[in-house]
């Protein structure tokens, strides 16, 4: 499981909104989660880092809620540019969306040494908002499901600069 394997939508992100904690590309510090398809389905696989510990063996919940949240934002802009004619590296800027709420269950305790793998099932509600179920994997099993209401960042949030 090699997440360098697919061509991702944080990859085409514009530098101003590349800083993500968790998606951003020129965050240095951040988990540079990357998400694409995988069929009709999308996915991001991540290896948690020793720092991502909450009891010796196992990741702690931030980091899981981190990788369905961006998982989630990143699937909205996945599905919105296949549906309006794009695909990830095609030259044309993906749309970007920001989280509108974030619902997490975590279902097993989560490995600390292997990759996880976050699935989602992408649901357009509005033509700017989208709901993504994801689940995430350690090796086969399911150990947290999530949802994202996603919808599109406000202009608001673009620099006049």
């Amino acid at each position: 499981m090699e997440e360098k394997e697919f061509k991702a939508i944080q990859d085409e992100y514009p530098d101003e909104f590349a800083w993500c904690y968790g998606c951003g590309r020129l965050n240095e510090k951040g988990h540079h989660f990357r998400t694409g398809w995988h069929g009709e389905n999308t996915r991001t696989i991540y290896r948690p880092l020793p720092e991502h510990m909450a009891i010796p063996g196992f990741v702690y919940g931030g980091l899981i809620a981190s990788l369905i949240d961006c998982h989630g934002t990143g699937s909205a802009a996945l599905a919105l540019h296949r549906k309006n004619g794009h695909e990830v590296g095609d030259g044309t800027e993906p749309p970007r969306f920001v989280t509108a709420s974030l619902n997490v269950e975590f279902v097993k305790p989560t490995p600390k040494d292997v990759a996880l793998m976050a699935v989602g099932t992408i649901h357009e509600i509005h033509p700017k908002k989208w709901r993504i179920e994801t689940e995430v994997f350690a090796n086969d099993t399911v150990c947290a499901r999530g949802e994202v209401v996603a919808v599109l960042m406000p202009s608001t949030f673009i620099s006049k600069g």
